[in-house]
């Protein structure tokens, strides 16, 4: 069983940069084709002060920092996850270049299938460099603790 004691605790902040190769990979991965998300020009030419980010990007974001220490802590094992749930609410938009600030915690954890699942879920904010909200994050892990 994972340790509840977690719930409602803080995990470690952290900046993250949307850099502009990242996002060339993001939108040829996922299929985007329209120009604002491509080209800088385009996107200056549709009111964007820069390329914005595709509206998942944020999570590949939130992904790509090594702070999965927390995990450990409440007794993850990565060999018995999966990613159960991603949903996202915008505020504003993010743009190529920005440095946005992750603010994550433990919103709940709590068990299914008589405790032989255990759900983790993670409530993350994001701000840019300004304090202006971008977004809420809320991302479900499940564990197996067969």
């Amino acid at each position: 069983m994972l340790d509840k004691s977690f719930i409602g605790k803080a995990l470690p902040s952290f900046y993250a940069t949307a850099e502009a190769g990242q996002l060339a990979l993001f939108v040829k991965a996922t299929g985007e084709t329209r120009p604002e998300y491509i080209d800088e020009s385009a996107a200056r030419d549709a009111g964007h002060p820069s390329v914005p980010l595709p509206p998942t990007f944020l999570f590949s974001l939130e992904l790509s920092h090594p702070s999965a220490g927390w995990r450990k802590d409440i007794g993850i094992e990565p060999s018995r996850i999966l990613h159960g749930e991603q949903r996202f609410s915008y505020h504003r938009p993010a743009y190529a270049g920005e440095k946005l600030l992750f603010e994550s915690r433990i919103a709940d954890i709590y068990d299914k299938k008589g405790g032989a699942l255990s759900f983790v879920v993670r409530e993350t904010r994001v701000t840019n460099p300004r304090g202006e909200y971008i977004a809420d994050l809320r991302s479900v892990l499940v564990h197996r603790n067969d």
